[in-house]
């Protein structure tokens, strides 16, 4: 009904538009792609048992053909950081999924151990850039208190692409060969990169975005440089690293991927090796613990936000979050003392879901603690490139412990207790979530340039 000239000389108000939901389309887009990063990741991990008939890898020799990716993947976390916050996620998200998707394919090609190595690190330089800018979109397109659900949607990506990596390879490989696998999985990542080129933009530019929507965006607190302190936008990249609030993230992420890059590289040899798994039982019961764990992170990241929205506090919901999910991440630990192959894959399933609920919290914070909007994408990078030193640790301290044992039970030990460990790192040295407070420090040297 057209609002005419008669009724707004009576003074009767116009009815407010309703607000567009632009946001949670981006998110799931976002999503999206988390799942084909992850898909693209996780692929060789389900498909590698499969190829002993081109290869003929030890254990060790497994732990670092996945250690690879993170060599190149780790080292290009702190540029990537700065990099999302300089280009924006439009440009970072786009050149990114390219450049994964093209090294995907790549691996199709692989003749032996040193090439594998070779696609797997230039893999891991495409990759590097995508958690971040999830996490730049979430500051830049999200309230506070919708944080927790939109953060624990774009991160149940990786989950996500984990679980269906194993019925999509494993169906692959049975109806034509491993090779395929990269190829397919190559071209639906190209598809994805022309979708988010095409859609995204920021809520400011947004066609499909109203006015209330871009004001509840802003008002609810995202991060925007129409809401910076001029101030903290001056604080410098390197000078974040005096905060001991950036080096306890750093120091708490590595904890939390110490645990989930197990499940990430060597659990589908678990399920095959320890407990007997045939193709098409690992293809199905194997995706268990990634379903539960998405499912969890979603409800988590829900509550959460309630929580906020009805006056808690962002540190207590945060850090409940990110402790309870590792304290119960820990039981990965006593997965390989049960007799059943179901009880173990129980165990696994509530070690995944309580991961997956602190890796929400943990990835809510760079929007809840950055200064500025300027950093939000620097910070991310920085706790992500601390986070997967353990993408080089886990793969091979799995790999080693299970050729000198012949057995899974050393290495889940050492997960469990790191995990013991992150829990306490957050708990008692986090302090309170805020935006960091400027310090002399940190502007100096820029001011005096």
């Amino acid at each position: 009904m057209v609002f005419s000239e008669v009724q707004r000389e009576a003074g009767v108000s116009a009815p407010k538009a309703a607000m567009t939901r632009t946001r949670w389309y981006i998110i799931w887009l976002a999503f999206a792609g988390l799942a084909i990063n992850y898909l693209d990741r996780a692929s060789l991990s389900v498909a590698l048992p499969f190829m002993a008939d081109d290869f003929t890898l030890t254990a060790t020799q497994e732990g670092f053909v996945f250690a690879a990716f993170f060599w190149s993947y780790d080292v290009c976390q702190l540029a990537a950081g700065w990099y999302v916050d300089k280009v924006g996620p439009r440009k970072s998200f786009t050149l990114a999924a390219l450049w994964w998707s093209a090294f995907t394919m790549l691996t199709s090609s692989v003749r032996g151990f040193g090439s594998l190595i070779g696609v797997r690190a230039l893999l891991g330089i495409g990759e590097s850039p995508a958690n971040v800018t999830s996490a730049k979109v979430v500051a830049t397109w999200f309230p506070t208190r919708e944080r927790g659900l939109a953060t624990s949607i774009w991160d149940s990506g990786s989950r996500v692409g984990a679980v269906v990596s194993l019925p999509i390879v494993t169906g692959i490989v049975a109806v034509f060969h491993w090779r395929a696998v990269f190829i397919i999985i190559g071209l639906v990542g190209i598809v994805w990169a022309f979708v988010w080129w095409k859609y995204y933009r920021s809520p400011q530019e947004h066609p499909s975005t109203n006015e209330a929507e871009r004001r509840y965006i802003l008002d609810g607190g995202a991060r925007s440089s129409q809401t910076d302190d001029e101030a903290a936008t001056r604080i410098r990249w390197i000078s974040l690293f005096r905060y001991r609030k950036v080096l306890v993230m750093m120091f708490g992420f590595f904890c939390l991927n110490s645990c989930i890059y197990f499940f990430i590289t060597f659990f589908p040899s678990y399920l095959v090796q320890e407990r007997g798994f045939s193709l098409m039982k690992l293809g199905w019961f194997g995706a268990i613990p990634g379903i539960t764990a998405v499912l969890t992170a979603w409800l988590a990241g829900r509550l959460a936000d309630r929580a906020i929205g009805r006056g808690v506090g962002v540190s207590v919901v945060r850090k409940t979050c990110i402790v309870g999910g590792l304290f119960g991440g820990s039981v990965i630990m006593f997965a390989t003392f049960v007799p059943e192959a179901w009880m173990a894959l129980a165990l696994l399933a509530v070690s995944y879901s309580s991961l997956a609920i602190a890796g929400m919290g943990i990835w809510s914070l760079p929007a809840d603690i950055a200064p500025s909007s300027h950093h939000v994408g620097s910070i991310g990078g920085m706790q992500n490139f601390a986070s997967n030193l353990a993408g080089i640790f886990t793969p091979i301290m799995v790999g080693v412990l299970v050729d000198r044992t012949g057995s899974f039970r050393a290495p889940l030990a050492v997960i469990g207790v790191v995990a013991v460990i992150g829990a306490l790192n957050y708990l008692f040295l986090l302090g309170k979530v805020e935006p960091l407070t400027i310090n002399a420090a940190s502007t100096t040297a820029r001011d005096s340039a």
